[in-house]
């Protein structure tokens, strides 16, 4: 049923060390899953009945990481594979009490158990199944590989009670859904509509993680048609899809974008999709009459980005990169003397170039500035002056206001 193939060498090398030692090894969840599903698993990951300093005491190339969630990072110089213990899902020692750490907040995933105890503690049938590639039999208490053949994400256990332990399970539920063009059980949807607004309560850094796997994937787009179906998008992005066509659409092609980058090989960045999906917000915050203030302008951005933080973490190093694609789409809008020379020469302009393609697409703006910029861009010195002096001020003035800016503002 899987070829051995197609796994990880170093990760199958992990699990016969493992077992030679006498312990039980297994690759374990999301692998497992796409090998039966005929996907190239992105990683390989590693359930055992060794404790991690057991592990530790096998491998030299390894390090114990978390605290909360105590895991086995085992490496060699191109690969790093996570091994973990199996888990018993009970919040209880031997003695019955609570484990709990210093401040209070309880251990359960500390608690080590059986593999039986283990699989019954994960999400989805799905993600429970249990690979040896010694002897090529695959462990499955939850019917896992059958709801495989019925291409169906199903809970372990009530799904009610399980998003109410961990929310960010609605969110996986989809992205599995969409990723193996699987069904959602009906269970599991009824869990969504009612738990889904315990995400507010999840640490804006665990938001921020699932944003990029949401959209940073290949299938955005998908992935945020199901998130507004539930209603869960307000718990990714502040921006209301709704508020107005060029809202939707802005959104629609920031992700599209994404996707067919993903699709082609080429780099993707959240910065750059949080510049285009937080944009409409920004608009509306710094215009006024259909025309944008400057000073409002350049006042709003961190407020926007305030905002967004609430929900998702930004990383520091991203808010000069959004800060600058957005100042850049009022710079693309002057091609006066030197000013097109210093746009192009910065540092961001290819993103903000492609974002100005991507807003002229939502708003069906016919104002040739994006078409003007891809000239500029790949012409000689001598034919840029030309694409400068043959500029007419009557055709800049109308992209201006197509654009919702005005002419103060170039």
């Amino acid at each position: 049923m899987i070829d051995n193939k197609n796994i990880s060498k170093f990760a199958i090398s992990i699990v016969e060390e493992l077992q030679k030692n006498n312990y039980q090894a297994f690759l374990v969840g999301g692998c497992v899953r796409d090998l039966l599903c005929s996907i190239v698993p992105k990683d390989f990951d590693i359930a055992t009945n060794a404790t991690p300093n057991e592990i530790r005491k096998i491998f030299k190339a390894s390090r114990i990481i978390g605290r909360r969630f105590k895991l086995v990072h085992i490496f060699n110089r191109s690969e790093l594979i996570e091994v973990a213990t199996f888990r018993s899902g009970d919040d209880h020692d031997k003695e019955g009490n609570l484990v709990k750490d210093q401040s209070g907040k309880i251990l359960r995933d500390n608690i080590w158990g059986t593999l039986e105890q283990d699989t019954f503690r994960r999400d989805f049938t799905i993600n429970a199944l249990y690979y040896c590639p010694t002897s090529g039999k695959i462990e499955d208490h939850n019917s896992g590989v059958k709801h495989i053949r019925d291409k169906k994400i199903v809970s372990i256990g009530d799904p009610s009670k399980r998003f109410s332990e961990d929310p960010v399970r609605s969110l996986r539920a989809i992205r599995f859904s969409n990723k193996l063009n699987f069904k959602i059980d009906s269970n599991i949807k009824d869990a969504i509509y009612k738990k889904g607004h315990l995400l507010s309560n999840i640490s804006n850094a665990r938001i921020f993680d699932e944003f990029c796997k949401i959209f940073l994937s290949g299938l955005a787009e998908k992935n945020f048609r199901k998130l507004v179906s539930f209603g869960l998008n307000r718990y990714l992005i502040i921006t209301n899809p709704n508020e107005n066509a060029f809202s939707d659409q802005l959104i629609n092609e920031a992700l599209r974008n994404t996707d067919n980058r993903v699709k082609k090989n080429k780099s993707v960045t959240p910065g750059f999709l949080i510049a285009a999906m937080l944009w409409p917000e920004l608009i509306k915050k710094s215009s006024k009459g259909g025309e944008i203030n400057l000073r409002k302008f350049f006042r709003s951005m961190d407020q926007v980005l305030k905002s967004q933080q609430k929900i998702t973490a930004i990383p520091r190093k991203f808010h000069t990169y959004i800060k600058d694609i957005w100042v850049l789409q009022l710079k693309l809008h002057s091609r006066i003397g030197k000013q097109p020379y210093k746009t192009l020469n910065h540092p961001r302009f290819r993103a903000a170039y492609d974002f100005l393609l991507i807003r002229e697409r939502a708003s069906n703006c016919n104002s040739n500035l994006g078409n003007w910029w891809t000239k500029f861009q790949k012409n000689d010195r001598l034919h840029q002056k030309s694409l400068i002096s043959e500029l007419k001020e009557l055709n800049d003035k109308e992209s201006y206001k197509k654009f919702g800016f005005t002419e103060e503002l170039i």
